[in-house]
């Protein structure tokens, strides 16, 4: 009961403090008066204004004065100092009033009944010929603020003259203002936003931005520009003043010694403001310019990474621009870009069913250059630079690439489980068993791969997250796995050739599975116990060159890219290593072997041996070049390892018809162990 006696306590107090009814306009300030001075009140039907002289304290206003004439002028205290006034006006009633010190004084109107203050009531008289004749000296007026019904009171530098207009909605901002909404946002901005609700954060910070745009068309600009902001937001208001041939404007920002964008340039064209001027009839034109240096409140669902976090917005005030014959052009300057990103202009398309957004490129035209990249836009609006991640590979080239890919894996697959049970069936020496068995178990883990590679894109279109997931992992196992197992088969040659002594270890074979098959698995169940997500569907950027556009290619793949280059490339560096010491002790080898009339054997043999080693998989490096030469490694990597089952295959049927026709001649060679034997 007490709580709720209280409540109704304080209920009942607000009712009695704003139960009267509040002001709609009020100006208050500090006046030094020097000598005995008086109030000077004019009626001005559009303006509340008021100047300051050493004689007067000059007031216009909305309403005629109370006595009727167009002018009233009313005397001040006679004693000398600082006095503290305050100006009211009731826009319901028609009412302005002044207070000064502890006299109140009724400047036109009825003076509403809640206003009582204290003091002798001023005498009032009708201002004649002869003030006419007084010289005004200009003196500032200090300590200003105003507030605007149901606003908050905002403080002024000090002036002589301060001009408003009499409507409370369409009064003027000062430089103050803006100021401080530019400090708010960019104390928003610099707070992280919580992942739970990122998108509703961004749309309000977005909403921010847009009430910052209205007090920047409606800011009381002295010269023809005004800057403001010195941290994560800028903001430019640039005047236009009519002219019968209107020119086109240039803006270039101030250069930033730090981040990817050192400055940028606008170029509006003429036909901007002649459009304009056609469409309404405009006294003067105001562009605004903001440049925002984070991307927090540009985040699409895909993650996009804008070119130094750079945003720039340009706009015409209480103007939609759009479909214009000439472009608008934004430069920007920047360091040379890397080879593997592609430059793309684009624009906010805000989504106002969605709490969120996205960027388009319709209506921008993208030309690169080696340390600017320049868009040229048929509208205006918030615009930015996407970093698009693009292969040097046109779609022509990336389809043919594509389709070799699928058809090689097919047949890579297919060569792979014949060449297994051809394998199977050959009885051999107990170290020529042991090898084809490695042989056979590489084969069956370039089959998992090729399969499983071939589903992956499959898997990836259904709606089953778990099972995208399970494909993901299955596929990295596979990869795992055959890497390994190309390891096992440098270590199989270095026991064959290498060692003097080949001595037969009891479990040798189940020691190698245990490796090439127990290894991945440990790896691939240790990063899914680590994180559920570190699996799963992975959407993978491509960059049409032809058309402009951004596709996305959706596999079934490891998620997160550092696991994915620790690992991966972790095994294969360590695996290519080893094995290029490997087949540098078997040319070696073969060459010390090399006798007359066996150098196709030879080179065979050679081929053969690169291709279990996966010597190939290296020409994956050669894609960090450029032009020509890197469109060539691409194209012969993919022929070559989409097809390793495929040409291990040939290799050994080669082998097996060499031994066939001369099955005498490499018996006593250290290289016949590496061959198959015609028996």
């Amino acid at each position: 009961m007490k709580v709720l006696f209280l409540l109704l306590l304080f209920l009942h107090q607000g009712v009695g403090a704003n139960g009267h009814r509040e002001e709609d306009f009020r100006f208050c300030g500090d006046r030094n008066q020097t000598q005995e001075s008086s109030v000077i009140y004019q009626y001005s039907p559009t303006n509340i204004s008021i100047e300051n002289t050493a004689q007067e304290l000059i007031i216009k206003g909305p309403v005629v004065p109370n006595r009727g004439n167009f002018q009233s002028k009313y005397s001040l205290a006679r004693t000398l100092g600082r006095y503290r006034f305050c100006i009211f006006w009731f826009e319901s009633n028609r009412t302005l009033r002044l207070v000064y010190g502890k006299n109140s004084i009724s400047l036109g109107g009825n003076p509403p009944s809640n206003i009582s203050l204290g003091g002798n009531p001023p005498s009032s008289i009708s201002l004649g010929q002869e003030s006419q004749k007084i010289k005004r000296t200009r003196a500032n007026i200090f300590n200003v603020s105003y507030i605007i019904k149901g606003g908050k009171n905002t403080s002024l530098d000090a002036k002589a003259l301060y001009v408003f207009p009499a409507s409370p909605g369409s009064m003027p901002v000062w430089k103050q203002d803006v100021e401080k909404q530019l400090t708010a946002l960019d104390n928003l901005i610099a707070q992280p936003l919580a992942a739970a609700t990122g998108a509703t954060e961004r749309q309000r910070l977005r909403r921010k931005l847009g009430e910052l745009e209205k007090m920047l068309a409606k800011v009381e600009l002295e010269g023809q520009n005004l800057t403001f902001g010195e941290a994560t937001v800028h903001a430019t208001v640039l005047r236009v003043q009519p002219s019968p041939a209107p020119q086109h404007l240039t803006f270039a920002s101030q250069r930033e010694e730090s981040g990817e964008v050192q400055r940028f340039t606008v170029d509006l064209p003429s036909s901007l403001f002649m459009m304009v001027k056609e469409r309404e009839e405009v006294v003067e034109h105001r562009v605004l310019l903001m440049d925002i240096n984070r991307q927090t409140m540009f985040q699409d669902e895909n993650s996009s990474h804008v070119l130094g976090d750079k945003v720039v917005s340009i706009s015409l005030v209480d103007t939609v621009v759009a479909n214009l014959s000439d472009p608008v052009v934004l430069t920007f300057f920047h360091d040379q870009l890397p080879r593997n990103v592609t430059p793309l202009c684009v624009f906010w398309q805000e989504d106002t069913a969605a709490s969120s957004g996205s960027w388009d490129s319709y209506g921008c035209t993208t030309v690169t250059g080696s340390s600017h990249t320049e868009c040229r836009c048929n509208h205006l609006t918030y615009f930015a630079v996407l970093m698009v991640s693009s292969p040097e590979i046109t779609s022509v080239h990336r389809n043919y690439l594509s389709i070799i890919t699928y058809i090689g894996c097919l047949i890579s697959a297919l060569a792979s489980i014949c060449t297994i049970f051809f394998l199977y069936f050959r009885s051999k020496q107990r170290d020529q068993i042991t090898s084809m068995h490695i042989h056979m178990n590489l084969l069956a883990a370039i089959f998992l791969l090729d399969i499983t590679f071939l589903i992956s894109e499959h898997l990836a279109a259904s709606s089953s997250e778990a099972i995208c997931r399970a494909g993901g992992l299955f596929l990295h196992f596979s990869l795992l796995s055959c890497l390994i197992w190309m390891g096992i088969e440098g270590y199989n040659l270095y026991r064959l050739v290498i060692e003097v002594f080949n001595a037969y270890h009891d479990h040798f074979l189940l020691k190698l599975c245990l490796v090439g098959w127990g290894l991945p698995l440990v790896c691939v169940m240790t990063i899914l116990l680590a994180s559920w997500a570190n699996y799963g569907p992975v959407s993978i950027p491509i960059y049409e060159s032809m058309d402009g556009r951004t596709t996305n290619a959706t596999m079934c793949w490891i998620t997160s890219p550092l696991v994915h280059n620790t690992v991966n490339l972790g095994f294969f560096s360590l695996v290519f290593l080893f094995n290029s010491v490997m087949l540098g002790a078997m040319v070696r080898e073969i060459l010390r072997q090399n006798k007359k009339g066996h150098k196709l054997k030879h080179v065979l043999a050679l081929f053969g041996l690169s291709i279990l080693l996966g010597i190939p998989w290296a020409l994956i490096f050669f894609s960090f070049t450029s032009g020509v030469f890197c469109l060539v490694s691409l194209y012969i990597f993919t022929i070559i390892n989409s097809l390793q089952g495929f040409l291990i295959f040939l290799w050994y049927w080669t082998m097996v018809l060499q031994a066939r026709k001369s099955p005498d001649s490499q018996s006593s060679s250290d290289s016949a162990k590496l061959q198959p034997s015609s028996s």
